[in-house]
Protein backbone atom coordinates (compact mmCIF):
# COMPACT_ATOMS: atom_id res chain seq x y z
CA UNK A 1 0.00 0.00 0.00
CA UNK A 2 1.59 2.98 -1.00
CA UNK A 3 1.90 6.13 0.94
CA UNK A 4 -1.10 7.69 -0.87
CA UNK A 5 -3.10 4.75 -0.44
CA UNK A 6 -2.48 4.84 3.48
CA UNK A 7 -3.13 8.44 3.82
CA UNK A 8 -6.63 7.89 1.96
CA UNK A 9 -7.53 5.52 4.08
CA UNK A 10 -6.72 7.48 7.12
CA UNK A 11 -8.93 10.35 6.11
CA UNK A 12 -11.72 7.78 5.23
CA UNK A 13 -11.26 6.53 8.71
CA UNK A 14 -11.14 10.07 10.85
CA UNK A 15 -14.79 10.03 9.73
CA UNK A 16 -15.40 6.79 11.55
CA UNK A 17 -14.45 8.25 14.96
CA UNK A 18 -17.74 8.18 17.61
CA UNK A 19 -16.22 10.93 19.87
CA UNK A 20 -14.75 14.03 19.04
CA UNK A 21 -10.61 14.57 19.18
CA UNK A 22 -9.91 17.76 21.35
CA UNK A 23 -9.38 20.90 19.83
CA UNK A 24 -5.65 20.90 19.79
CA UNK A 25 -5.74 17.48 17.81
CA UNK A 26 -8.51 18.21 15.04
CA UNK A 27 -5.68 21.46 14.57
CA UNK A 28 -3.08 19.45 14.24
CA UNK A 29 -5.20 16.94 11.91
CA UNK A 30 -6.61 19.95 10.00
CA UNK A 31 -3.02 21.43 9.55
CA UNK A 32 -1.21 17.99 8.59
CA UNK A 33 -4.18 17.41 6.18
CA UNK A 34 -3.81 21.00 4.16
CA UNK A 35 0.05 20.73 4.20
CA UNK A 36 -0.34 17.39 2.48
CA UNK A 37 -3.02 17.93 -0.06
CA UNK A 38 -1.78 21.50 -0.81
CA UNK A 39 1.80 22.22 0.75
CA UNK A 40 2.80 25.23 2.22
CA UNK A 41 0.13 27.84 3.63
CA UNK A 42 -0.60 30.66 1.35
CA UNK A 43 -2.96 33.67 1.88
CA UNK A 44 -3.43 36.29 4.27
CA UNK A 45 -3.43 35.48 7.75
CA UNK A 46 -7.58 35.98 8.67
CA UNK A 47 -7.58 38.54 11.83
CA UNK A 48 -9.78 40.24 13.34
CA UNK A 49 -12.24 37.92 15.79
CA UNK A 50 -12.16 35.11 13.13
CA UNK A 51 -10.39 33.02 16.10
CA UNK A 52 -10.91 29.70 14.11
CA UNK A 53 -9.58 30.71 11.10
CA UNK A 54 -6.36 32.48 13.32
CA UNK A 55 -5.92 29.04 14.94
CA UNK A 56 -6.09 26.68 11.87
CA UNK A 57 -4.22 29.14 9.79
CA UNK A 58 -1.42 29.42 12.42
CA UNK A 59 -1.41 25.59 12.90
CA UNK A 60 -0.85 25.09 9.02
CA UNK A 61 1.20 27.81 8.99
CA UNK A 62 3.65 25.93 11.88
CA UNK A 63 3.97 23.25 9.06
CA UNK A 64 5.64 25.21 6.54
CA UNK A 65 8.22 23.84 4.35
CA UNK A 66 7.31 20.23 5.51
CA UNK A 67 6.78 17.88 2.68
CA UNK A 68 3.64 15.88 1.49
CA UNK A 69 5.24 12.47 2.32
CA UNK A 70 5.92 13.41 5.86
CA UNK A 71 2.98 15.34 6.12
CA UNK A 72 0.54 12.26 4.90
CA UNK A 73 2.89 9.98 7.24
CA UNK A 74 2.60 12.16 10.07
CA UNK A 75 -1.23 12.52 9.40
CA UNK A 76 -1.42 8.34 9.17
CA UNK A 77 0.34 8.20 12.86
CA UNK A 78 -2.19 10.34 14.36
CA UNK A 79 -4.86 9.09 12.64
CA UNK A 80 -4.13 5.79 14.32
CA UNK A 81 -3.04 7.09 18.18
CA UNK A 82 -7.05 8.69 17.40
CA UNK A 83 -8.75 6.21 16.10
CA UNK A 84 -7.51 3.53 19.58
CA UNK A 85 -8.70 6.59 21.55
CA UNK A 86 -12.19 7.60 19.94
CA UNK A 87 -13.51 4.92 17.67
Amino acid sequence: MTVQEQFDAAVARSKELTKRPSNEELLRLYALFKQATEGDVAGERPGGFDFKGIAKYDAWAELKGKSKEQSMQDYITLMEQLYQQYA
